[in-house]
């Protein structure tokens, strides 16, 4: 194969769906870095005690509400992130329309690609395009890490909803491949895309440019939590009307961990809203006061 005389559309297809690398992944406890069990429990462990001991170490050696200079790196972890994302939605779109493409024939009669979306067919093995790039995602899952210490070391806080929130979508992300589970691409697909669009626009307010009017990061998240729902719900229903997804045992707890995020989130939610709802109450009684006494 000569790529220089392909087009650039092909050779970012070949790289991103067609790679031997991508066509022949195999998700491997021997193979695989990261695929371990004791190596995901350590990892979250390490992960929330470091940030956890960076937290009271500031507490003690740097005075309170006085934040740590980090320079261009949150600007640059959040372009890095934004840049990944967009690099996983991509090859997983690709890679999920070579899989419907050379498998589709295997199950058209009983289902459509949309449908192949949210329930693998029974028997599913991780590995493959779409395991390759459902990977990667996992793996990435350890750069938004960074996140919680760079919001230590700037806001002199412990954000416990984002320890819990990074934690638990990486152990999702290890049961997706673990078990083959069932609307994992979808959800890549969404999570990917949100984010780098938040993570674009963190570099955007990062590097000194105008900022959003309203909670524009907080929305996206709460559009992608809702889409996870919605999809939970049509794989309930795909397991039962067409005779079993794959990964369904993962799929449950998967649900539990989301409804429990979502409970959380949404808790925050609320609490962002009807705080901002008493600012702007007393905002109007003090200007009504100050029209009453003709000031």
């Amino acid at each position: 194969m000569f790529l220089t005389r392909w087009t650039p559309a092909q050779i970012l297809t070949y790289y991103l769906s067609e790679h031997p690398a991508i066509v022949g992944f195999r998700w491997s406890h021997t193979q695989s870095w990261g695929s371990t069990w004791s190596f995901l429990f350590t990892a979250i462990a390490f992960y929330l005690a470091l940030s956890i001991f960076l937290h009271l170490v500031l507490s003690l050696i740097v005075r309170r509400g006085r934040p740590v200079p980090l320079g261009p790196i949150p600007a640059l972890h959040s372009l890095s992130v934004a840049l990944i994302s967009a690099t996983i939605f991509a090859g997983i779109l690709l890679s999920s329309a070579a899989e419907i493409h050379e498998t589709r024939w295997f199950w058209r009669r009983s289902k459509t690609p949309f449908q192949w979306f949210l329930c693998f067919p029974l028997g599913t093995r991780p590995s493959g395009r779409v395991f390759f790039w459902s990977y990667i995602y996992y793996l990435s899952r350890f750069v938004h890490m960074g996140r919680t210490f760079f919001v230590i070391l700037r806001r002199r806080r412990l954000a416990y909803f984002q320890l819990f929130n990074t934690s638990i979508l990486t152990f999702m992300c290890f049961l997706w491949l673990e078990f083959s589970q069932s609307f994992q691409v979808l959800a890549i697909l969404f999570a990917t895309l949100v984010y780098s669009v938040v993570y674009g626009y963190r570099f955007w307010t990062a590097i000194g440019l105008p900022c959003s009017c309203y909670p524009f990061v907080v929305n996206c998240q709460m559009v992608l939590l809702c889409c996870n729902l919605v999809c939970h719900v049509g794989v309930l229903l795909l397991h039962f009307l067409k005779g079993g997804c794959n990964g369904i045992g993962a799929w449950l707890f998967n649900s539990v961990l989301n409804g429990a995020i979502l409970l959380l989130f949404l808790n925050f939610y609320l609490k962002m809203h009807l705080g901002k709802k008493k600012m702007m109450m007393k905002e109007e009684t003090v200007i009504e006061r100050v029209k009453e006494k003709g000031i």
